[in-house]
């Protein structure tokens, strides 16, 4: 096992994070709400080092995003092996709710969803199994009970692996640390040293977000409250901020790591994935700060196939209009981006704070209507996209025009300088050198659950085109 470990761990969109064990072996699953495929699975053997197996929902049979809102869709899935098989429990907000999917390998296949009996979100799995537990499987979630006030429960049934489905009455655990506590959430429970101990997200995914826990003899309770609840304190301030959502993992040696969920300020990374040292006083878990002490990884793809980072905005047609081999060519689609559809766009997200990116067009309009470049998106309202149309080069902001500037036909090159909330648009010939479009002060780009996302973009504004955008590479970049 690594002794030390840079943070975040999984950079950029990577929020509500959920980790399993299986031997030697790490898997770990996040939140992907409107983004497709839905739910990532990542691989590593120290907790540190982490690579994508692909995602638990990339079949259209298996996800339905049709005109699901920003920051709605998948929230916060849990990951647990048991007998052989691994289960996944996911909420589809906006729709049926919850649903469960197994695979004997998390790179998959993963089954069709089936859905689950039950209000809320958050939800999660404990199978009670090991010497001292009964063998019985549980699932959780959390529900509102006021909105306004940010009230909470965390609810309990029994849960069948074979049937896929819950059964027996439903217990009531807990309903935060004190009476007036908001959004507890979040739940985990595990068996540790014959105790159940049920571990929560409190405050609300914000500054005041933190990690409580609670224990009880029983897995129904009654749940006791840590004296020192939250057993991870809100940081309002610092280099990474808003921790909480974390789910406990024991090594092969014995001792204790934590994933959660952090942001780094004056960015819009939205929430990472960050890696907690856990350790036991009196019984409760005690975690190390997080910091950001992680290195960029630079990226090159000429798109020989398409990694499974880039995703779509919602569950694309079953005939993809992307293609791959000879770079990435997108067929341009009416849908636009603003219309809760599926655009013609492909994303990955945005890793750290100030990067370079840039990107190579070849591109003939056909219409006034036709364009195709460079986006910069947070979701269908809040985006920037540098196009190339028939009357040149057009930064948008939405439906508005920031700069235009003519350039010739044929290829051309555009770029985009991210620092922080600056965000500096640039273009240029295939072999000139880069020419400053304008500067925009991008604040608005903040997120809300999700996380800026960086990729490429074709559309025809609503009316039908046989064209297409060419794309022969993708670059990300790091200053110094």
């Amino acid at each position: 096992m690594t002794t030390s470990f840079g943070d975040p761990v999984l950079s950029g969109f990577r929020p509500d994070p959920s980790v399993c064990r299986v031997g030697s072996d790490y898997y770990l699953v996040t939140s992907s709400f409107e983004w497709f495929p839905g739910l990532p699975v990542f691989h590593s053997r120290d907790l540190v080092s982490w690579r994508r197996l692909g995602s638990a929902l990339d079949r259209p049979s298996q996800l339905d995003l049709d005109g699901c809102e920003p920051s709605r869709g998948l929230f916060a899935p849990t990951i647990r092996h048991h007998d052989g098989l691994f289960h996944l429990v996911c909420t589809l907000m906006d729709g049926p709710g919850h649903f469960v999917v197994t695979a004997t390998d998390p790179a998959g296949p993963w089954s069709e969803p089936y859905w689950l009996e039950g209000e809320g979100f958050d939800p999660s799995l404990f199978f009670d199994d090991g010497p001292d537990g009964d063998g019985r499987a549980w699932f959780t979630a959390s529900r509102v009970r006021d909105e306004s006030a940010g009230h909470t429960e965390i609810w309990m049934r029994e849960y069948l692996p074979l049937e896929r489905r819950l059964t027996g009455p439903e217990y009531v655990l807990w309903s935060g640390s004190h009476p007036a506590a908001r959004w507890a959430e979040a739940p985990h429970l595990y068996r540790i040293d014959g105790t159940y101990l049920l571990l929560t997200a409190e405050g609300g995914t914000d500054v005041d977000h933190s990690v409580v826990a609670a224990r009880a003899d029983r897995v129904t309770g009654p749940y006791e409250g840590a004296p020192d609840n939250p057993v991870l304190p809100p940081v309002p301030k610092g280099p990474v901020t808003c921790t909480g959502h974390a789910d406990l993992v024991q090594t092969p040696y014995g001792d204790w790591r934590a994933v959660l969920l952090g942001m780094r300020p004056g960015s819009a990374l939205g929430r990472e994935t960050f890696l907690s040292r856990v350790t036991w006083h009196d019984g409760w878990p005690a975690f190390t700060p997080v910091a950001h002490t992680g290195l960029p990884r630079p990226l090159h793809d000429d798109f020989a196939a398409l990694s499974p980072d880039w995703s779509t905005l919602r569950t694309p047609p079953r005939a993809p209009f992307w293609t791959t081999g000879d770079g990435l060519r997108l067929r341009l689609r009416p849908e636009r981006l603003g219309d809760f559809t599926v655009p013609s766009l492909l994303v990955r997200p945005q890793e750290q704070p100030d990067c370079d990116v840039s990107t190579e067009l070849r591109f003939a309009p056909a219409g006034p209507d036709e364009e195709a470049g460079l986006a910069v998106v947070v979701d269908d309202d809040a985006h920037l996209l540098l196009l190339r149309t028939a009357e040149g080069l057009v930064l948008r902001r939405g439906p508005d025009v920031l700069a235009r500037v003519t350039v010739p036909p044929g290829p051309v090159r555009l770029g985009v300088r991210i620092r922080g909330f600056g965000h500096t648009f640039v273009h240029a010939a295939p072999d000139g050198p880069w020419q400053d479009l304008a500067t925009v002060d991008a604040t608005f780009l903040t997120p809300l659950f999700t996380s800026v996302q960086l990729g490429l973009y074709a559309g025809s504004r609503g009316h039908p085109s046989t064209n297409q955008a060419h794309f022969p590479w993708f670059d990300i970049a790091y200053p110094n």
